[in-house]
């Protein structure tokens, strides 16, 4: 049974949508990357999925039904705002949102405190949260988020603040949550961290979906869309080609989405070109984005 059920969401703020159209599935034990842009509609999908805000249409079930208290114990939220106590210590921040979700104080300390010397933080156990860095706020909060080993973890924009060292440790804490069984929610703007981890994602933009599917299989179906060549010759204009980087005798070629790269090679062969190497390379999936968002301004003038 998946974890989340998104069925066809709307909603508008004033006279701009924010999220429209969208359905998706999030199956029980998977990390799910939650892709786009800043201002995409990543958060508010979030906070329609917890309920915070309700959907103007659509249909939304979280861990087998409504949103309900019971599932709300069920989930740990990262917020991209950060959501800790500024002026009391790192523990007590930590105990106090375990106790809000049903810990007693002795699992919940001794819990804290093998989360905080995860993250390094166990020697800061006692310092208020305003005396933090920006990163170990952010740990702190990975922390509230995984104390009470909720079923489903969504976390929004993880990433945000950490040096390339953390980035790797949260990177960690995500796959080893993973194995132990949880749901995961990766909402990010940082798409090289999510193609790492994800094993699904749905990438936004606008308010509206434009990929979604297994991660191998998204970057698969857009493997025909970069080329490189090694040639003999006067390089040609080319059709199909939104960008060409050519170099001596080498170019790298961005194809349109609608382009086939053998209608390329046959373009170059036409032309006179001796064609010395011909390579389809893999796109990233922030490349990816990137052209799909492109094709949709080129279809739409």
């Amino acid at each position: 049974m998946p974890s989340v059920v998104v069925d066809d969401i709307f909603k508008a703020y004033a006279n701009v949508e924010a999220v429209s159209g969208v359905s998706f599935k999030i199956e029980e034990g998977e990390v799910f990357g939650l892709l786009g842009p800043n201002g995409a509609g990543k958060s508010t999908i979030i906070r329609l999925i917890l309920d915070f805000i309700e959907p103007d249409k659509g249909k939304i079930e979280v861990l087998g039904g409504k949103f309900s208290e019971k599932t709300k114990e069920q989930v740990g939220y990262l917020p991209e705002e950060r959501g800790l106590y500024e002026d009391i210590t790192v523990m007590d921040n930590l105990l106090y949102l375990a106790g809000l979700k049903g810990m007693n104080a002795f699992g919940a300390r001794k819990k804290a405190i093998a989360l905080l010397e995860r993250v390094g933080l166990k020697e800061k156990a006692k310092e208020k949260v305003n005396a933090l860095s920006k990163g170990m706020r952010q740990l702190a909060q990975i922390c509230a988020t995984l104390i009470h080993e909720p079923a489903l973890l969504i976390f929004d924009e993880p990433f945000s603040g950490l040096d390339p060292n953390n980035r790797e440790l949260v990177k960690q804490i995500i796959k080893q949550e993973k194995k132990a069984g949880r749901t995961i929610i990766l909402s990010t703007h940082m798409m090289n961290e999510a193609e790492e981890i994800c094993d699904r994602v749905l990438m936004i933009n606008n308010g509206r979906r434009v990929l979604y599917g297994d991660v191998e299989n998204v970057k698969n179906s857009y493997a025909s869309h970069s080329i490189f060549v090694e040639f003999e010759g006067s390089f040609p204009q080319l059709s199909g080609v939104e960008k060409a980087d050519v170099r001596n005798n080498s170019a790298e070629l961005s194809l349109r989405i609608d382009t086939d790269p053998q209608g390329i090679l046959r373009q170059l062969v036409d032309s006179g070109v001796i064609v010395r190497k011909f390579d389809v390379k893999e796109l990233s999936l922030n490349q990816i984005f990137i052209r799909v968002v492109e094709a949709e301004k080129w279809i739409k003038q």
